[in-house]
């Protein structure tokens, strides 16, 4: 159970206890009246909860909850169970308890790549949970992954992360007893129904269980008592290995007892050691001197290596400047290179020019030999026609010509109707033309029109819902705007509450200047003013849900309670005010508002256009003043004049009747001139249909006359081919002879041009050639002479490679010869310190130095001697040190294996005693809660005058519920299962409301309750469920239902939130919903 119910004697949510059922009894009959004073509670509740990109929901809320009981209303689809989805996954759950999806990845919305949960669980009083680290708000942000992934962030109230752990959030839900598995706790759609259409008694028992946290505790017990079971064997098997264990802690002891005689025999050996000392000191003579003869060789290993480095260097000198030599040689090329490719260039476009002079004079070429040609073949057709002209007769050629006039008299009138024709089908195109044009102009106009008896309409609209609301002037979606707002200050979600729209915060003291006003303002009419940038930008956000298009202007400014002083720069006019004086403007915010964006204080209001003449462009306009304002709404500078096409006050007018009126005349006769527009427009189109079926008849004649021609002017040709040897005239063939020769006298004269100008773009480009290779030759020198040069390098190279070898060798040779002394200094020094401490070991059994007589050799052997003895002890029982150790471990590991199979036994015997107590008292809490849900359940039914028995089978784990509507006494209490669906689900809120009586938890969560219920049972059960809601106002309530709570008034209470409707265009859900 939590530490909630721990610290409570009775296990109930209740904060005292009675000792006697009656007492009991009188306590839960007041728990369904409403409770006179209540505090709310202090952890554990929901503050808010915000969801983006969460199934198919781009964003919901931020909702705000109430301390007590809170309605969720929107129609299906609108997020409601979206936002309990979002509670049971955000809190731990798993994506199968929510009963929505299988994985966490389903929650993601289609095409986004990850959703985010955020939810602010209040954190305040004596059960807060580390309030010095986390304030009085805990928010818990929840982001998953499209791949499924969850990762927490906890926040402070200051929105600093204090932990990204999963145990930490366990931890806090257990400290506020949340268990968002719990149907109590959070009773989901799917899992009412579930409960609601059941038929199993069992499955009844199983959700009394679960509720009351009784079936954690069964398993609780369960796995307690298995452990025990676990440990019992365990006990078992070591109390088996324990004589085993004591055996081998014996055998190591006797071993242990017999190491004395090899002490005695390391003792002499120690003795034998210390007359080795001097011996130890005469090895240490010919070590030292071997050392200073390497430190002396080493010197010459120095001069070695210091004659490989001036080689070295000398190298890489004389390679750097043939790299410098190189390097210019290389900044030649480089400078010749673009003068190269310049000339290549140059050559490629002299070729090109050659090719075309080539190719023009091959052309004029062909020219003359053609023409030539023509003139030969034309003088010969000459000859034989001056032949032909002789052998004809005067009569035969009479008769053609006269048959020839005749065709041509009938050509020349069909040519003339066939211009008549062409002349009308240009009318005709013309007219056509001329209305298409004039009919797009009209269509132009048309939507003009259009879109300003639209606009008069929605101004109309808004003038005649302004009656009762003036306000709705400024727009039909303003009013709706400024309810967001106040909704949003309500919430504290602005800093400061935005002020507008500046036309509605303004009074008129002269009612015959609200043009003049209005023109002046323009746009500022329906401006807001923001006191940062902060509230600008959720200010945005708000406006983008009602101003699809054009939105109000925005103007930030950090609001101050006190005026601007424009006394120095204001116009004093003693005839006229400025617009400043004209308003009566109670926020000094809003008046410093127009102040700064369109200077009020310097523009001043005339009502006559000649005074506003007079007074601004008389050459010398008012101290101050910028413009002026006629009561038409014109604009006066002292330089120009600006008529306004505004007739009437929109925003300021004082008789709005009078303003309906005028709106209403001026519509009508807009809506008038659109009908006469469309007629007009339905006369221009039938002109031309017309024009275009004339224009389509003209097309038809004109193809039939042109027919006509084509058919004379074959005869006429037919006649002049057969008169043409004997009639044909000469003059022309002459008159072409003669063009002949002149055209090719000038072929002639343009050939020897043409070849002349072939033979200079040859000599150009010989010359370009020429240069080029030139070019190309220096390159190619410069090239050369970079070669040598490349090889020095290259021979600079290996030089310098090789060099550096030897001295790495000697290097290498020096290190190692560096290395050997100081091996052997090391091993000096071993010597050394052995010989100060044999001297130290010597000094303790004699302090005066000794001469030993014996020699090293036979000190040695008698070493050697007492070591195989010592070894062959050991090899006998083993080493010391190994025997000593072994000893030692068995010793230990009887002792606590020993101990602990003590500690194992009585832990068992105290754990079993414990849990028959737990058992016990397992079964009287289970037997006191089945007592005090079937009174709560007895209670709840009588409100509607039901009956009901519930019966607890403890041993078959079954609940059995009967109820019977109705008071009569004879009534049989019949099963659920043969109720109306309205009464079974109120007697589903029954049993949950006793189920709500007899757990403990800081919030409740059902979704869609009343589903099946008709409007007695729901108006009941919704009495039922707020009384008990005032009754505990220390927990918090949040139902979710599709209905519109309309009858219920929202107050400190109790908090309604609507969701909008949703966006109907998609057609799939991206997470695959459990059947």
């Amino acid at each position: 159970m939590s530490k909630r119910k721990s610290d409570r004697s009775d296990g109930t949510p209740h904060k005292r206890a009675k000792s006697s059922h009656a007492g009991e009894q009188e306590e839960d009959v007041a728990n369904l009246r409403p409770a006179s004073h209540s505090v709310s509670g202090e952890v554990g509740i929901i503050e808010k909860i915000s969801l983006k990109n969460f199934m198919c929901h781009a964003l919901l809320g931020p909702f705000a909850f109430g301390d007590n009981v809170n309605f969720v209303v929107g129609n299906n689809g609108s997020g409601k169970s979206a936002v309990l989805t979002a509670l049971i996954v955000a809190l731990g759950g798993k994506a199968q308890a929510t009963n929505r999806g299988s994985s966490l990845k389903g929650f993601v919305k289609e095409g986004e790549s990850s959703a985010d949960v955020s939810i602010a669980l209040r954190n305040r009083g004596e059960d807060a949970f580390k309030p010095e680290v986390y304030g009085q708000t805990i928010t818990v942000d929840v982001r998953i992954s499209s791949e499924g992934l969850r990762t927490y962030k906890l926040k402070s109230r200051n929105g600093q992360i204090v932990s990204t752990k999963k145990e930490e959030l366990v931890a806090i839900l257990d400290h506020f007893n949340i268990q968002v598995d719990n149907p109590v706790s959070i009773l989901t759609q799917e899992m009412s129904k579930h409960f609601l259409h059941s038929k199993s008694e069992e499955d009844k028992y199983k959700f009394f269980m679960k509720a009351t946290q009784l079936e954690q505790m069964k398993e609780d017990y369960k796995h307690i008592m298995k452990t025990r079971t676990y440990t019992k064997t365990a006990v078992e098997g070591h109390e088996e290995s324990l004589d085993e264990l004591k055996r081998k802690y014996q055998e190591k002891e006797e071993r242990y007892k017999s190491l004395s005689s090899i002490d005695t025999m390391n003792k002499k050996l120690e003795d034998l050691q210390h007359h080795m000392v001097t011996e130890l000191e005469n090895e240490m003579k010919p070590v030292k001197d071997n050392i200073e003869n390497d430190e002396k060789f080493t010197v010459k290993f120095d001069q070695k290596i210091e004659e490989w480095k001036a080689k070295v260097e000398e190298i890489e000198l004389r390679y750097k400047q043939n790299q410098e030599r190189l390097d210019q040689v290389s900044v030649q090329v480089d400078q010749l290179q673009p003068q190269c490719a310049q000339i290549k260039s140059q050559v490629q476009e002299r070729r090109n020019d050659v090719k075309k002079a080539e190719a023009f004079v091959h052309r004029l070429k062909t020219n003359l030999r053609d023409l030539e040609k023509d003139k030969e073949q034309l003088t010969k057709r000459i000859d034989e026609l001056k032949f032909s002209i002789s052998q004809a007769t005067a009569a035969d050629s009479q008769k053609r010509m006269e048959k020839l006039r005749q065709l041509q008299g009938q050509l020349d009138a069909k040519t003339f109707t066939d211009s008549t024709l062409g002349q009308q089908i240009d009318q005709f195109q013309t007219a056509v033309a001329t209305s298409k044009d004039e009919l797009d102009k009209m269509r132009r106009e048309e939507q003009d029109i259009q879109h300003s008896v639209s606009s008069k309409e929605r101004n109309l609209r808004a003038m005649e819902n302004s009656r009762n609301s003036h306000i709705r002037r400024f727009g039909e979606n303003m009013p709706a705007l400024l309810a967001a707002v106040d909704d949003a200050h309500h919430r504290r979600q602005f800093r400061r509450k935005p002020l507008g729209p500046l036309g509605f915060c303004i009074c008129l003291k002269d009612p015959e200047l609200a043009v003049a006003v209005e023109s002046c303002l323009k746009s500022l009419m329906l401006a807001f003013c923001c006191d940062n940038h902060r509230d600008e930008a959720l200010l945005q956000s708000l406006m983008s849900r009602y101003f699809k298009d054009k939105r109000p202007q925005i103007i930030v400014s950090e609001f101050t309670d006190k005026r601007y002083n424009v006394e120095e720069r204001a116009v004093h006019h003693p005839e006229f005010p400025t617009v400043l004086q004209v308003l009566e403007i109670d926020d000094p915010v809003v008046s410093n508002c127009l102040i700064d964006m369109r200077g009020i204080e310097t523009i001043l209001l005339i009502k006559g256009k000649k005074e506003a003449r007079r007074v601004m462009q008389s050459g010398h306009p008012p101290q101050n003043c910028r413009e002026a304002f006629t009561k038409e709404g014109d604009q006066v500078y002292a330089n120009r004049y600006y008529s306004s096409d505004v007739q009437r006050a929109l925003y300021l007018s004082g008789d709005l009747e009078e303003e309906i009126r005028h709106l209403r005349v001026a519509l009508e006769n807009q809506q008038a001139h659109m009908h006469r527009y469309k007629q007009h427009i339905q006369e221009v189109e039938a002109d031309i249909r017309n024009n275009s079926a004339l224009l389509k008849t003209a097309y038809d004649n004109r193809k039939n006359v042109k027919d006509c021609c084509r058919r004379l002017l074959l005869e006429i040709s037919e006649l002049q081919n057969v008169e043409e040897p004997q009639s044909e005239d000469l003059r022309p063939l002459e008159d072409d002879l003669n063009e002949i020769s002149e055209k090719l006298q000038d072929s002639k004269k343009d050939f020897e041009k043409a070849n002349q100008d072939m033979a200079q773009q040859k000599r150009a480009l010989e010359e370009a050639e020429k240069a080029y290779r030139q070019k190309m030759e220096i390159i190619t020198n410069i090239a050369e002479e970079a070669e040598p040069i490349k090889e020095e390098l290259s021979k600079n190279d290996q030089e310098l490679e090789k060099c550096k070898h030897h001295r790495k060798h000697f290097e290498d040779k020096r290190k190692v010869h560096l290395s050997k002394i100081q091996e052997l200094k090391h091993s000096l020094q071993q010597k050394e310190k052995e010989v100060k401490s044999a001297i130290v070991k010597a000094t303790q059994i004699c302090p005066e130095r000794l001469e030993v007589k014996r020699t090293a050799k036979s000190l040695d052997s008698e070493i050697s001697r007492l070591k195989g003895k010592i070894s062959a002890h050991q090899e006998q029982q083993g080493d010391r040190d190994v025997i000593i150790r072994e000893y030692q471990e068995a010793a230990q590991n009887y002792s606590t294996i020993s101990r602990q199979v003590k500690c194992l036994k009585r832990f068992n015997e105290l754990l079993y005693d414990i849990m028959c107590k737990r058992h016990a008292a397992y079964s009287v809490l289970r037997r006191y809660l089945s007592v005090r849900c079937k009174y709560y359940f007895n209670a709840t039914l009588s409100q509607r005058g039901y009956k009901g028995r519930m019966t607890f089978d403890h041993g078959r784990e079954a609940l059995s519920i009967s109820v019977q509507p109705g008071e009569k006494e004879e009534a049989v209490l019949n099963d659920m299962r043969s109720l109306s669906g309205g009464e079974r689900s109120f007697s589903t809120v029954c049993f949950v409301l006793s189920l709500w009586a007899i757990s403990d938890a800081p919030f409740r969560c059902l979704d869609e309750f009343d589903v099946f219920m008709d409007m007695v049972n729901r108006r009941l059960s919704m009495d039922m469920m707020l009384k008990l809601a005032s009754s505990q106002r220390y927990r918090q309530f949040i139902f979710l239902t599709p209905q519109s709570m309309s009858s219920i008034p929202e107050n400190n209470l109790i908090r309604i939130l609507r969701l909008n409707d949703p966006d109907r265009t998609q057609t799939t859900l991206s997470f695959g919903q459990t059947q």
